[in-house]
């Protein structure tokens, strides 16, 4: 695809702000695009097309691949400094970029941690931050798996270790032969993390955001809901007791410490009956987050901005008791937009996407003093809208 630039009228940004690139135009670039003013920068996106979610958001658009270094120089002879809205990149072209005085934040050696499953969970395990228990492999043959999948006793999780998202490269075998044969295809392209399958209590998460200087500031653990491999409900507070939280931000602040980023880190934790364990993280932006768009005194995106283009972190104190966000992913019918924005006490998002089955289209959140309001109307609002995910 050639390279070209085209720019987006958008009056309301100051011209002297600072310039932030983003690698991506989905609905997390859309919605930094939102959140520029608010956080005194510009924002130009790197777009595979015209109709990405971003494009109408923010002030100028490159057209280009993510994984393609003109495309990249050509946006970072726009911009300040480089971001990213997804984790499909590839580290040698941006390990390349900053060689030559590209800013990038975070930086290749953090976006490896997103990137690279393997290498995620090998660090933290070496580094005594608590995973579930794992082997990589780049074969099914490899000598040592038959000894760690006798040693955990049931089918394993098998999740390709570069590429996946949103439940994609992930895969729940039944059998042994069936996770064989899983691993057999997944290795074909990369490496693979093959996994115990945990009997979890719950999944918690929490943003971590540091700025260039260190600092750090924590969102509140969230409780997530997942329903086929992709998050369905955000609520705040969490469902975890004061010990359990105080042991999330003491490993929210290692994990922070281990990956270095500039920006916004997602940690997602899997509550079981041996604690806490790391499940996943992102280094951007997250759907667990996007609650604090409303329910935050400064949003993640509002944050994300402020830290990767140098500003001081702001306050992440929350604006009401309680606060309950809902995906909307396509069912097998359009809903309507206009009928869940008529739904009293929500905030809908729409990504500009136009309707289709399984894809994201937005979110709904509501806030409230006690926690079923918040509950009812955000489920309210979702269904409106035509969400397949079922009610958490």
């Amino acid at each position: 695809m050639p390279t070209s630039v085209s720019f987006v009228s958008n009056e309301h940004q100051p011209n002297g702000s600072a310039h932030v690139g983003v690698v991506g135009a989905g609905q997390l670039a859309r919605m930094m695009g939102e959140a520029a003013h608010d956080a005194g920068v510009r924002v130009t996106v790197l777009a595979t097309t015209n109709e990405d979610s971003a494009v109408t958001t923010t002030d100028a658009v490159v057209l280009g691949e993510a994984t393609d270094p003109v495309a990249l120089r050509a946006l970072a002879d726009l911009v300040d400094v480089i971001t990213f809205d997804h984790e499909l990149v590839d580290l040698g072209v941006l390990e390349q970029l900053e060689a030559e005085g590209v800013v990038l934040r975070p930086s290749s050696a953090a976006l490896r941690f997103a990137v690279d499953k393997a290498y995620q969970r090998r660090t933290f395990f070496d580094a005594g931050v608590p995973v579930p228990r794992f082997l990589v492999v780049s074969a099914s043959t490899d000598e040592r798996l038959s000894p760690f999948l006798d040693e955990l006793g049931a089918a394993p999780v098998v999740k390709a270790s570069r590429g996946g998202y949103d439940g994609r490269g992930v895969a729940f075998p039944a059998t042994r032969d069936e996770a064989l044969a899983d691993i057999a295809l997944m290795t074909a392209s990369a490496p693979v993390v093959v996994e115990e399958r945990l009997e979890l209590v719950g999944e918690v998460a929490q943003l971590v955001v540091r700025a260039v200087d260190g600092t750090l500031a924590f969102y509140p653990v969230v409780t997530s809901v997942q329903r086929a491999g992709m998050c369905a409900e955000v609520r705040f507070p969490s469902d975890l007791d004061e010990a359990t939280l105080g042991e999330a931000h003491r490993l929210s602040e290692r994990v922070a410490e281990l990956v270095a980023g500039v920006g916004v880190l997602a940690i997602e934790y899997f509550v079981t009956d041996r604690g806490l364990l790391v499940n996943e993280v992102a280094l951007r932006p997250h759907n667990t987050g996007h609650w604090t768009i409303e329910g935050v005194s400064t949003s993640q995106f509002v944050q994300h901005l402020r830290a990767v283009s140098g500003q001081p972190l702001g306050e992440v104190a929350p604006l009401s008791p309680y606060a309950v966000m809902v995906n909307v992913v396509g069912a097998d019918e359009p809903g309507s937009l206009a009928a869940a924005t008529l739904i009293d006490g929500t905030f809908v998002h729409d990504y500009g996407k136009s309707w289709r089955p399984g894809r994201k289209l937005g979110h709904v959140t509501a806030l409230g003093e006690e926690p079923a309001g918040p509950h009812v109307r955000a489920w309210e609002g979702a269904r409106a809208y035509g969400t397949v995910t079922r009610e958490a």
